[in-house]
C-alpha cells in the first residue's frame, strides 16, 4: 500500500480464471473464492472444484456462510484450499468439529461482522474474539449486514483501536482507493487488507488494472 503499513493483500470473490492468473502474477497473497449460494459472486456459478484445484498458489481461500461442515470438508479437499473463511454466525462447537475433520495444515478465518459502537454491541464483539482466539488462525472484521459481506461499505476502523486483538486479522469493509490511506493511522496495524466490491467492473469481475494502480509490491511481497 502506498505509503503505508507492509500488509499483505487478498482480493475476494474471484470467478474468472484469467484475472486470478493476473493476480497471481502479481504475487497477491490470498485469492477469495465465494461458496455462498445467495452471493453475487458464487464461484461455482463460474468455476469448477476441478479448476480452483489446479490453481498453483498457496492462499486459496474458501468463504462460506453457515455451510455444512461436510460440504466444507469436501469443498475443501476437492478445491485443494488453503485456508477456510467462516463468514457466519458459526458458533465454537462448529469451529472445533471443523478443525476436527480438515486437514491440519488448512487454516481458519473467522468473520467478525462490526455494527454499531454501543456497549452491548461491542461487548459482542470482545466476547467473540476472546472465544475464537484459541480456536482459529485469523480474525477477519467486516462491515455488519444481512449479506453477510460485500457491501462495499466501511465500519468505523477506530473500534478496532480500542479493543486487544490477540491474532493476526483481515481488515475487510469496503476498503477503496478514497479511504486505504487510512489504514496507516490504525495502531493495531491489519495482517492483511481483503479487497472486493471497491475493485470491480461488476460482481465477480475485478478491475485489474485498478488494482495494479492502488497496490504497489515491495521485494518481499507485501504491499
Amino acid at each position: 500500500m502506498k505509503n503505508g503499513p507492509p500488509s499483505k493483500l487478498k482480493v475476494c470473490g474471484l470467478t474468472k480464471l484469467d484475472q486470478i492468473q493476473e493476480l497471481i502474477s502479481m504475487k497477491t497473497d490470498f485469492l477469495g473464492f465465494i461458496f455462498y449460494e445467495k452471493s453475487p459472486r458464487y464461484v461455482l456459478n463460474h468455476l469448477e472444484l476441478k479448476d480452483i484445484a489446479k490453481i498453483n498458489h498457496p492462499g486459496k481461500t474458501g468463504v462460506f456462510v453457515n455451510e455444512d461442515i461436510d460440504n466444507i470438508i469436501r469443498i475443501s479437499e476437492n478445491a485443494e484450499l488453503n485456508l477456510i473463511q467462516l463468514h457466519g454466525d458459526e458458533n465454537e462447537d462448529f469451529i472445533l468439529e471443523l478443525k476436527q475433520k480438515l486437514h491440519p495444515d488448512v487454516k481458519i478465518i473467522k468473520v467478525i461482522r462490526m455494527g454499531s459502537n454501543n456497549g452491548e454491541t461491542r461487548k459482542k464483539t470482545e466476547e467473540k474474539i476472546n472465544s475464537g482466539r484459541l480456536m482459529v488462525n485469523y480474525f477477519l472484521f467486516d462491515t455488519d449486514s444481512k449479506a453477510f459481506g460485500g457491501t462495499g461499505k466501511q465500519f468505523d476502523w477506530t473500534l478496532l483501536d480500542e479493543m486487544e486483538i490477540p491474532l493476526p486479522y483481515f481488515l475487510s469493509g469496503g476498503i477503496s482507493e478514497g479511504n486505504i490511506e487510512n489504514i496507516s493511522l490504525l495502531k493495531q496495524k491489519p495482517y492483511a487488507i481483503d479487497i472486493n466490491s471497491k475493485f470491480e467492473i461488476d460482481p465477480g469481475n475485478k478491475d485489474i488494472e485498478k488494482i495494479k494502480k492502488t497496490f504497489q509490491k515491495s521485494p518481499n511481497g507485501t504491499i
